[in-house]
């Protein structure tokens, strides 16, 4: 089986489930996001999922900002 993705295989195929536990899929504003849960009331984004260029562009979502728990 051939799996073409951009997620990398940390992700896919996870290890440990303690480290899936800390991330989550959002959607922010219709960016979609993975996001690391903070202890407050945050979230720090760790990537943009999305393949639309002008969502790279936005400086609410870029990697390591905080977005509040929605």
């Amino acid at each position: 089986m051939i799996l073409y993705t951009m997620m990398p295989q940390e992700l896919v195929y996870p290890t440990e489930p303690s480290e899936m536990e800390k991330h989550k899929v959002v959607s922010y504003d219709g960016i979609p996001l993975l996001v690391e849960m903070g202890e407050d009331q945050c979230y720090q984004v760790i990537r943009v999922l999305s393949s639309d260029p002008s969502h790279y562009l936005d400086s609410r979502c870029i990697p390591g900002a905080k977005i509040p728990y929605a």
